[in-house]
């Protein structure tokens, strides 16, 4: 290797390593090594002279250093650096003017009318038909976005897309024999992985596009989640309902055992029969919760039957068992049929469900806060009446003392 493109390889790398902004993420060192790398294969290939060769490699390594000063005219800066370098070297004027050229047919649109300038036309764009190439054009995309190139425009997946296809089928050709007949390839199979996401994308889009409709001319779903969470709630209530009259249920059954096992036994003793009335109150206020917390779960059956007219006039609520329980199963499927034809028909069925639930839950808790009250009223009137019992009526109360010696005193006297 010539020292002249040894001193321009570590002069370009130096300057692309030190003084390149970062946000410069495609057109950078590893760019320009890449451009340098296709050359060498394109020159391999090709017959050209050692000057035009040796020209072709300046160009390669420095046709990109001019982006140090920013992106406006990097080709032009290119040629400026290009030439102040190779000028310190004392290269000649006239082999610096075709490293000039070389780098200004680089420029987007150019057409390049010498093989050498075919030759760094193609490596420039050798990238096209790399396996690398989605990965590499995403940089390009970042850096311009960096940048803020394009009118300070974020491009879509889908505009990204388009633009490259539209490089690659209308802006871009090989124009160097080995290129076409190497890299042609490569590009087309990269052509064909971009239109690929491009249908991939575009379907999703179009999925997406049809679920936003759906969602905006159909306020089903916002309907659909108000009667599953109403009738849910409605549900968890009558749940609540009946495990509250359960406990009442098992309480009083408890008191109940209790009473007829302990206390009953004990009143044919006469010495017990002050406790007859608390404990006849505190079983009959134990009997009244106990039927009024049966009576808040008592289930009511309807008929289970209705007609045909019943279905077509909208009248009967397919929703509910107890509407059909008594009817054969064609009589239902061809009801349910019917049913699911209508969309209101539908909508009416659930708000009547939702209705009927409503008016059962109501008649559950009026009962059941007349049950409580029952035997809360019952708890406490039992207790005072046998506090009461044995205070005024008990073995050792006054009442029974004096009552006892009065009884033994007429005793006394008939004796």
């Amino acid at each position: 290797m010539p020292d002249i493109i040894k001193k321009a390889r570590d002069f370009a790398t130096d300057l692309l390593t030190n003084e390149l902004d970062p946000s410069f993420l495609y057109h950078n060192l590893t760019h320009t090594q890449r451009v340098v790398k296709s050359i060498q294969e394109l020159l391999d290939h090709h017959q050209l002279t050692d000057s035009e060769s040796e020209t072709l490699l300046l160009a390669g390594w420095l046709h990109d250093t001019g982006y140090s000063k920013g992106v406006d005219e990097h080709e032009e800066q290119s040629c400026t650096i290009a030439t102040e370098f190779l000028v310190s070297e004392t290269y000649e004027k006239a082999l610096i003017e075709k490293v000039c050229r070389l780098i200004m047919c680089t420029k987007m649109g150019m057409e390049p009318e010498t093989l050498p300038e075919k030759i760094l036309k193609d490596a420039d764009a050798s990238h096209f038909a790399k396996s690398s190439y989605m990965e590499t054009c995403a940089l390009l995309r970042e850096e311009w976005e960096l940048q803020g190139l394009k009118s300070l425009k974020s491009y879509s997946e889908m505009e990204w897309l388009d633009e490259n296809i539209k490089f690659f089928t209308q802006n871009h050709q090989f124009y160097t024999d080995y290129a076409k007949e190497n890299w042609q390839v490569g590009k087309d199979e990269n052509l064909k992985k971009l239109k690929k996401d491009k249908k991939t994308i575009k379907g999703i889009a179009k999925k997406e596009a049809l679920k936003a409709k759906y969602k905006s001319e159909s306020p089903d779903r916002g309907i659909q989640t108000l009667f599953r969470v109403t009738l849910k709630n409605h549900l968890t209530l009558s749940d609540i309902a009946d495990t509250k009259a359960n406990i009442l249920l098992s309480v009083n059954a408890i008191i109940i055992s209790v009473a007829l096992s302990n206390l009953i036994p004990k009143l044919d003793n006469p010495s017990n029969t002050y406790l007859i009335y608390p404990t006849l109150i505190f079983i009959i206020f134990s009997v009244i919760s106990m039927i009024m917390a049966v009576l808040a779960t008592r289930p009511n059956i309807t008929g289970g039957q209705f007609t045909k007219e019943d279905v077509k006039n909208k009248k009967v609520n397919l929703l509910f068992f107890g509407n059909f329980h008594k009817m054969s199963l064609g009589e239902y499927e061809w009801a349910i049929q019917e049913l699911v034809k209508d969309k209101e028909y539908i909508y009416s069925s659930l708000t009547k469900d939702l209705y009927f639930l409503g008016l059962v839950l109501n008649r559950k808790y009026k009962i059941l806060r007349w049950t409580y009250t029952v035997f809360m009223i019952g708890i406490i009137i039992s207790v005072l009446a046998f506090g009461i019992a044995f205070r005024f009526f008990g073995p050792e109360s006054r009442f029974s003392i004096f009552w006892i010696r009065k009884k033994s005193i007429a005793r006394l006297q008939r004796d």
